[in-house]
């Protein structure tokens, strides 16, 4: 059975036994209703009785009056049944048929209540019955001084009203009751049934919404969370359908994001494969040549040979090392070790590593620094490696007879850093993706490798980030920033 079933059967016996008892509870309440009316209109009848004649002298009950009083009283009122008891509750007159005394004795407490006025209605012991109670008139009979002589007991309702009520009454309170109770609970059940159907609908449709989004049909699921009825806000199916359109959306944006990083990665493993590839492909023909072509090699071409694997196996070196470098940074591997240090003097530092490198392709380095720039605070190994690679890419992808400057500049307690050239720059449908992947410019990757992916870690390790530019004139331009000495906040 689904939810809606289950919800309806256990409200169905619930209802049943709620009827059931509160039936019990109406007959019951109505019973003890007459029964205190019934006392409370007959109190004093016991002591109209006793006030009609000594019914007991010295020698005893006397018995001739005993029985005329009692069949006068029961023949104006056959359901009362009148009963003489002594002081201690012993039943010494009475005007039943022979075998209809069940007990002789009657307790005597609850005719002492009775005569101190406690709360009706106080039931009795019924002689006729032999554990039966019902209520009861009764009035004492005092004897010598001042002592109770006995008692006169009426029961209220005797044989003869049990019978004739069973008889007439019985069927029709009992068919009233079970008519009434039937008819409370076929709407009841009615009522409950459509409210638990209103209220179950949203979570069909709900659960039809989950299924089709496990088995993938994601647009199916939208369309019915979004033909679900809009619930108030506190309604707590409706904060189970915004929960739900929450967790799919940000499911299907972690599935999204999944399915990029795994491109990535597939692009990035290409990438390096197509890098790795050429310069070992190279290696490997120049290291054959020179074992099976030795001895038919001048000396001038074995060292050329040598020249060229040896270039082919730094290349690969270099590659292995910013693989290496690159994942200990993504996986947080690297401590800073920040300091302050002249900013402008480690750019001359590496302005000198390249000045060969650009002289050999014409290309003149510029660096715009202005008089009493100050020191900023970071790790300089990890700000030299940044500046190292800028520098790098950007004169592999100058042309000949270009230029590339470097700008610094002191703004709002930081030192902005920016590197341009005059090469070809970077495609606009490039730019989205330039910091996260190697990306390829007419089968010649553009980016230099790794290298922006490991100066984009490292510059975020420094609370910065390096950004593309736009300018006139100009290629590639990146700009990032750094905290200067006097504003960091670890001095």
């Amino acid at each position: 059975m689904n939810l809606s079933q289950r919800l309806s059967l256990v409200f169905s016996a619930l209802l049943l036994a709620s009827c059931a008892v509160s039936a019990w509870l109406q007959i019951r309440a109505s019973d003890l209703h007459d029964q205190e009316v019934i006392q409370s209109v007959s109190r004093d009848l016991a002591s109209h009785i006793a006030q009609n004649g000594p019914l007991i002298d010295a020698h005893g009950p006397r018995a001739d009056m005993l029985r005329a009083l009692f069949s006068q009283l029961m023949a104006v009122n056959p359901s009362v049944e009148v009963y003489l008891l002594d002081a201690n509750g012993q039943v010494k007159g009475d005007d039943a048929p022979p075998g209809h005394v069940k007990r002789n004795h009657v307790d005597v407490r609850p005719i002492r209540r009775f005569l101190t006025g406690d709360t009706l209605p106080i039931l009795g012991d019924d002689p006729r019955s032999d554990a039966g109670r019902k209520v009861f008139s009764a009035a004492a009979l005092p004897g010598a001084n001042g002592t109770t002589a006995g008692y006169v007991y009426v029961v209220l309702l005797g044989e003869a009203h049990d019978q004739w009520a069973a008889r007439i009454g019985g069927n029709s309170v009992l068919r009233t009751t079970l008519w009434s109770m039937t008819f409370v609970a076929l709407c009841s059940l009615i009522a409950g049934l459509i409210a638990f159907r209103l209220i179950t609908r949203p979570l069909g449709r709900l659960t039809e919404a989950v299924r089709d989004f496990d088995a993938g049909d994601e647009i199916g699921a939208r369309a019915k969370l979004s033909s679900l009825p809009p619930s108030h806000a506190r309604d707590e199916i409706a904060i189970l359908e915004r929960a739900f359109v929450q967790m799919s959306n940000r499911i299907a944006q972690q599935w999204r994001e999944l399915t990029y990083r795994d491109q990535e990665r597939r692009e990035l493993i290409a990438n390096i494969s197509h890098d790795l590839r050429t310069p070992l492909t190279s290696l490997h023909g120049y290291l054959e040549a020179l074992s099976l072509k030795f001895d038919m090699l001048r000396e001038p071409e074995r060292r050329r040979y040598l020249s060229i694997a040896l270039g082919q196996s730094a290349k690969v070196g270099r590659l292995a090392q910013s693989l290496f470098e690159l994942a200990r940074l993504e996986h947080g591997q690297t401590q800073l070790s920040p300091e302050a240090f002249s900013l402008a003097d480690l750019l001359q530092d590496v302005f000198e590593k390249f000045e060969l490198a650009a002289q050999a392709r014409r290309i003149s380095l510029r660096a715009d620094i202005p008089p009493r720039l100050p020191d900023v605070h970071a790790d300089l190994g990890m700000i030299e490696r940044v500046l190292t690679n800028l520098l790098d890419n950007a004169i592999r992808h100058t042309p000949e007879g270009g230029m590339i400057e470097v700008e610094l500049a002191f703004r709002s307690n930081k030192v902005t850093v920016t590197f341009s050239d005059t090469g070809p720059g970077i495609p606009p449908e490039l730019r989205d993706s330039l910091f996260l992947r190697p990306v390829n410019v007419g089968g010649a990757q553009r980016v230099g490798g790794l290298g922006l992916l490991i100066v984009q870690q490292i510059l975020h390790l420094h609370g910065s980030a390096i950004s593309l530019a736009d300018r006139a004139g100009r290629g590639g331009t990146f700009v990032f920033t750094l905290n200067t000495a006097m504003a960091s906040p670890d001095r």
